[in-house]
This record gives C-alpha cells, sequence and structure tokens, in this order.
C-alpha cells in the first residue's frame, strides 16, 4: 500500500510533467486519454519517479503507468525490490 506522502509526491511529479493541476487528476484518470499525455512524457515521468525514489523501473512497469494508481503500484514494487 501507498503511503499517502508517496502518494501526493508522485501525483506532484506527474502532474508537473504532464503540465496539468494535481487536483485535475484522480487516481484512475488516464494520462493518455484523458491528459493528452505522450509516449516522451511517459518517459520523463519514468525518469522523474526513479530520479526522486532512487528506484529502477523495468519496461514492463512503463507498460502498467497508465494511471496515478498504476504508478504508485510500480513504485512500490520498485521499491519493495530496492529494500
Amino acid at each position: 500500500m501507498t503511503s499517502p506522502d508517496r502518494i501526493a509526491a508522485i501525483k506532484q511529479i506527474v502532474s508537473e510533467i504532464l503540465e496539468i493541476e494535481p487536483a485535475d487528476m484522480t487516481m484512475t484518470s488516464r494520462f493518455k486519454e484523458d491528459h493528452d499525455a505522450d509516449s516522451l512524457r511517459a518517459i520523463e515521468i519514468l525518469a522523474s519517479l526513479e530520479k526522486a525514489f532512487g528506484v529502477t523501473i523495468s519496461q514492463d512497469g512503463l507498460a502498467r503507468m497508465v494511471n496515478l494508481e498504476g504508478v504508485c503500484q510500480v513504485v512500490d514494487e520498485a521499491a519493495s525490490v530496492k529494500s
């Protein structure tokens, strides 16, 4: 389970990259369909998360990062592998 602080940090990173207000993003709103994100933004999100949390995210993880819920799961899994 992702901590509220980690969710807030992830949401802030993603909303900055997608250039949207954090309040406009829900846990299940889809980056591509709801927020007009392209594949380059997805890679930028991945790189920013890796840097912010000191984790490595696989290409498989990138494919699941379609919304905030998916990103949180991927970051949690990467963090658990790291520790």
